[in-house]
C-alpha cells in the first residue's frame, strides 16, 4: 500500500444477535455497554482507556433512540472523554466513523476512540414503515400519498429504474442473496443459516416490487463497538493491528436526501450515490478496486450491493447485473468476494457495523469465511442519504 497508516482498529465486540424484539429486556444502554466491554477485553485495554466516542446517524440508536456519552462514561466507569463528536444521516455514516476516530487520533485531541452502534427494536415498532409514520415536510408530501411507506418501497424505485435503463434483472438480486446467504451458512452468529435456491428466491412473496422477501435485509436486535487507536499503540496490544488506509464520506448535491426525496437525476438516481466517495477513497489509498481482495458492501437491500459494484469500478456503470450473474461475488471462485459474513441480508442487520467487524476479521485472518492472502478489505456504508462512506482496511506488516 503506498499510503503509510497511522491509526489500527485494535479491538471489536459484539452482543448476541437477536431477531426483532428479542432483546428484551435488555436495554440499548446494556447492549451498546455489554459491546464496548467486549472490545475492550478484545483488545486488552480497559474500559477506563476509552477517552474518546465517534458515532455516526448522528449518535442515533434503536429505532428512535439515541446514544449519549454522558450516560456510557457514567455506567461503564470512564473518568474523562477528550473527545466526542457524531457524523450526521444514517447508516451511510457507518464506514466514515473509524475516519472520525481516525481524525480524533491524528489532532490529538483522543487516544482511544471506540465507535458503537445498538440496535433494540420494540415489536410494535419497526423501521419498514419509519415513512408512513412520519411527519409532514414537503418530502414526505410526495412520498406518503404515493404508497412509499418505508425503506424497501423508496429502494425499489431506484432497483426498477436501473432494471429499465440496464436490463438488469430479478436474477441478479437473487444471485446475491443466494450467494450471501451461503456465506452465513458457516457463521455461527448469523440469523439465517438455511441455504436457499434460485427457486425459493423466487418463489417469495412479493414486498416492494421488484424486491421480494430475501431482497430485504433481517430486523434485528444487538450492538457491535469497534476501538481505534494509534498504530504505534496498536502493536503494543493483544490483537493484530488492523490498519487504516483510508477513510472517506460525504457525497454529491444531486444524490442530497438519495431515496428519501426521489429528486436525483438518471446518472445518480439508478446509483449507490457512492461514486464520488469511491473515487477519493481509492485516491487516498494510493489503490484501485484491482487491489481490493474482500468487499463489505451495506446490503440493507440487494440491488444497493448491485450498485456499489459499479460505484466502486468492480464492473462498468450498467453492468453490475451481468457482473453479479457471472458469479464474480462468492467467496469460492469469485473475482471479488463479497459480504463474507453473510451480511445484512443473512447474518444480523446492526446498520452496518458487522460489516467493519468482518473486514477486521479478515485482516487479522481470523474469519470464518477466509480470503486467502486478503490484504486490503474495502467496507461501505450507506447506500443513504449524505453521508455515504467507505472504508480500506490493510494488513499489519
Amino acid at each position: 500500500m503506498s499510503r503509510a497508516a497511522d491509526v489500527a482498529i485494535v479491538g471489536v465486540g459484539a452482543t448476541p444477535y437477536y431477531r426483532r424484539g428479542e432483546s428484551e429486556p435488555q436495554t440499548m444502554y446494556e447492549l451498546a455497554g455489554k459491546a464496548i466491554l467486549a472490545a475492550c477485553e478484545d483488545a486488552g485495554l480497559c474500559v477506563k482507556d476509552i477517552d474518546g466516542f465517534a458515532y455516526y446517524s448522528g449518535a442515533g440508536a434503536g429505532y428512535g433512540e439515541s446514544m449519549d456519552t454522558a450516560s456510557f462514561m457514567e455506567t461503564l466507569g470512564i473518568p474523562e472523554v477528550t473527545f466526542t463528536a457524531s457524523l450526521t444521516s444514517g447508516g451511510g455514516g457507518s464506514a466514515g466513523s473509524i475516519g472520525l476516530a481516525r481524525a480524533a487520533i491524528v489532532a490529538g485531541d483522543a487516544d482511544v476512540v471506540v465507535t458503537v452502534m445498538a440496535l433494540r427494536q420494540p415489536k410494535e415498532r419497526r423501521l419498514g414503515t419509519v415513512f408512513a409514520k412520519a411527519g409532514t415536510t414537503p418530502e414526505n408530501s410526495f412520498l406518503q400519498p404515493s404508497g412509499l411507506a418505508g425503506p424497501g418501497h423508496l429502494m425499489s424505485t431506484l432497483a426498477r429504474r436501473h432494471m429499465h435503463l440496464y436490463g438488469t434483472r430479478r436474477e441478479a438480486f437473487a444471485e446475491i442473496a443466494i450467494s450471501t446467504r451461503e456465506n452465513a451458512v458457516t457463521r455461527p452468529t448469523a440469523l439465517k443459516r438455511t441455504p436457499i435456491t434460485l427457486d425459493d428466491y423466487f418463489a417469495a412473496r412479493m414486498i416492494a416490487d421488484p424486491l421480494c422477501l430475501y431482497d430485504f435485509c433481517l430486523e434485528t436486535d444487538g450492538a457491535v463497538a469497534v476501538i481505534t487507536t494509534s498504530l504505534d499503540r496498536a502493536r503494543d496490544l493483544r490483537q493484530k493491528p488492523v490498519p487504516v488506509v483510508a477513510a472517506a464520506h460525504g457525497g454529491q448535491r444531486e444524490w442530497g436526501r438519495a431515496f428519501g426525496w426521489m429528486g436525483m437525476p438518471d446518472e445518480q438516481f439508478a446509483s449507490a450515490g457512492h461514486a464520488a466517495v469511491a473515487e477519493r477513497l481509492y485516491a487516498k489509498a494510493g489503490v484501485g478496486p484491482a487491489d481490493i481482495d474482500v468487499a463489505l458492501l451495506y446490503d440493507h437491500f440487494t440491488p444497493m450491493v448491485l450498485m456499489q459494484l459499479e460505484d466502486y469500478g468492480f464492473c462498468g456503470k450498467g453492468e453490475g447485473g451481468a457482473f453479479v450473474e457471472s458469479g464474480a461475488i462468492r467467496y469460492k471462485g469469485g473475482s471479488i468476494p463479497v459480504n463474507t459474513h453473510g451480511g445484512q441480508l443473512s447474518e444480523a442487520y446492526i446498520i452496518g457495523m458487522t460489516h467493519i467487524k468482518e473486514g477486521v476479521e479478515q485482516m487479522r485472518g481470523t474469519a470464518v469465511n477466509q480470503v486467502p492472502g486478503a490484504e486490503l478489505a474495502l467496507v461501505t456504508g450507506g447506500p443513504a442519504a449524505i453521508p455515504t462512506s467507505g472504508l480500506i482496511l490493510g494488513r499489519d506488516a
